[in-house]
């Protein structure tokens, strides 16, 4: 993975790291290069709520802490506008819409297992084992 760009991980990527999951190392770099790892703050809410239903609070807040090492990024009128966009014209569900454009306001690689953003210019898809 080169260093010079920087890295968006969609939840997916995030869940599958934090469970160690097969495709685990396949998000590994792009997570623990946290100078270039972007976090869609939409990602951080995902994330703790599945960790919250699963795992409890305790987790929840230290995979948050983890998160946020990376660089988060807030939902603002601009992006919000930008999603809106790129979701109509892709036909992405509203968070992919959120996380692939804050991938592409910073220029980043976005990582993921989710079949939305399969064949999407600047992804890196990994189809989660057994499908």
């Amino acid at each position: 993975m080169a260093a010079s760009r920087p890295n968006v991980v969609d939840s997916s990527g995030w869940l599958a790291y934090f469970a160690a999951e097969p495709s685990a190392p396949r998000f590994a770099g792009a997570i623990e290069d946290t100078a270039q790892l972007i976090v869609p703050s939409i990602c951080l809410f995902e994330v703790v709520r599945v960790f919250l239903g699963q795992r409890g609070e305790e987790d929840a807040l230290r995979a948050a802490g983890a998160m946020k090492r990376g660089r988060v990024v807030d939902l603002d009128a601009e992006l919000s506008i930008t999603a809106a966009r790129l979701g109509e014209q892709l036909k992405l569900p509203l968070a992919d819409s959120v996380v692939y454009a804050t991938a592409r306001q910073s220029a980043a690689i976005l990582w993921t297992q989710d079949s939305d953003f399969k064949g999407l210019e600047d992804v890196r898809y990994f189809p989660k084992s057994g499908r």
